[in-house]
This record gives structure tokens, C-alpha cells and sequence, in this order.
């Protein structure tokens, strides 16, 4: 008997029981794998937003970090500038004083040498050309310098003596100190001088402690003739050499 071929289809039996529970694992799968997915979402997204301000606030303290080099900088740029500005201002302002001090001296002696070469102009007697103190050091002692001059033409010499004394201030009331209770004791009449043309005179006079001096008074007593006298302010012949050009003396014609 031949034998029969197998067939084509095969008829099994329906399992809807079966078929039910894999449709409900695999929509428990989708849903879990979506749950998943938004849980992943959500960390990333808070991550991110903690991670963005971080990143801004570096780039912030960067950037304020940078600033206040470039602010640091300009400012020590300033102080050596103004460092310069001052050096340079201190030694511009000693020059002056210098030149100042120049021109003053050169003055002086302009002074002094038109009076004793005179030319056309007036000729004068006996004169208080000049007068200067300096202090000594660690002292209430005083160096002081009297220039002498005359231009009037003459056979001889000129000689006599100069006294010298000082007006000031003590305990609030105005007081004089003569000569005698300022010079040296061996030089009681007066500073000797005798010339012809010029002569510088030098003493060293002592003030009390508690004396404030506030002028000079030089008078000049020739041995013929009447006396010349004059008055200078006690810083004015501190600061430099007083030259006499405001006519403040009173000159004797020997």
C-alpha cells in the first residue's frame, strides 16, 4: 500500500489563556522600559541644570579674576608713575631753590661791585652793605657776617667800630639785647674795621634760651663822621645775605 505524505497544515488547538499572558509581559516590559526611560531623562536633565550655573560661575570667576590682575596692574603702573612724578618734582624743586639761591648771591654781588666801581652813578660814603647769620650747631649761638662798603674816592682808609644788637621777644614783651650782653668781651666797643673800599666783618653772638629774635640792628661808628645804622629782619638775614638796595640805611659821608 503506498504510503501517504505529510501534510500540509496542522491543526492545533486555540490557547487564548496563553496568548493573553504574553501580550501582559510584554506591555509590562514596554511600560517599565518607558518608566526607565523618563527616570533616566529626569536625572539627566537635573544633572545638567546643576552643572550649567556651575560652569557659568567658573567662567564668571574667570573672568572677575582677570579683572582684577588687569586692576592690580594699572594701579602699581599709577604708584610708580606718581613714584617718578614726585622724584622728579623733588629734584626740580631743589634745582629752583639752587638757582634761586644762585641768582640771589649774583644779585648781591652785582650789587656790591656796581657800588664799588660806581662809574656815573652817585658816590656814597660809608655803607651796611650786606648782612647774613648762620646758626651753630647744638648751640643758642650765631655766626654773623657785616659787609662794609664805600665808593666815595679817598686818600685813606675809613676805620671806626660796629656794635651790633637784637630786638626779639621775651615772656610775651619786646626786649633789646645790646652789644655788651652779645659779643665777646675783649671786643666791648664794637667789631674793629678799617678800609678803604670793602671790608667783611665776623662775630659770633650767643641769645638766651628762652629770647625769640625778631630783628637786627647794625650801627657803624666811624672815627670821623657820624654813624650809619641799619635794621634787618632776624629770618630775612637767615635765609641768605641781605643786601642793602631798599635805601633802609642811614649813611655817613666821612
Amino acid at each position: 500500500m503506498p504510503s501517504r505524505p505529510p501534510p500540509r497544515y496542522v491543526v492545533r488547538p486555540h490557547d487564548a489563556a496563553s496568548q493573553r499572558r504574553y501580550l501582559l509581559w510584554l506591555g509590562l516590559a514596554w511600560l517599565g522600559s518607558v518608566l526607565l526611560v523618563a527616570v533616566i531623562v529626569a536625572f539627566a536633565v537635573g544633572e545638567w541644570k546643576g552643572v550649567v550655573p556651575r560652569i557659568a560661575d567658573r567662567r564668571h570667576l574667570r573672568e572677575l579674576t582677570t579683572q582684577n590682575e588687569d586692576l592690580k596692574q594699572q594701579v602699581a603702573n599709577l604708584q610708580r608713575s606718581q613714584q617718578v612724578t614726585d622724584v622728579a618734582t623733588k629734584a626740580l624743586r631743589e634745582t629752583i631753590s639752587q638757582r634761586d639761591e644762585e641768582i640771589s648771591g649774583l644779585r648781591a654781588d652785582l650789587s656790591f661791585y656796581s657800588r664799588l666801581v660806581g662809574g656815573d652813578a652817585q658816590r656814597e660814603g660809608l655803607k651796611v652793605q650786606e648782612v647774613s647769620l648762620q646758626p651753630v650747631p647744638h648751640s643758642q649761638a650765631w655766626n654773623l657776617a657785616i659787609s662794609l662798603t664805600q665808593n666815595i674816592k679817598r686818600d685813606d682808609d675809613t676805620s671806626g667800630t660796629t656794635t651790633i644788637s637784637v630786638e626779639g621777644l621775651r615772656n610775651n614783651k619786646v626786649e633789646q639785647l645790646d652789644w655788651s650782653t652779645l659779643g665777646d668781651a675783649s671786643e666791648k666797643a664794637g667789631i674793629p674795621f678799617r678800609f678803604r673800599y670793602f671790608q667783611q666783618l665776623h662775630a659770633t653772638i650767643a641769645l638766651p634760651s628762652d629770647f625769640q629774635p625778631t630783628r637786627l640792628h647794625v650801627t657803624v661808628q666811624p672815627e670821623n663822621g657820624d654813624p650809619v645804622s641799619r635794621a634787618v629782619a632776624w629770618n630775612d638775614a637767615l635765609s641768605s645775605p641781605t643786601t642793602n638796595n631798599q635805601g633802609d640805611t642811614t649813611d655817613a659821608q666821612p
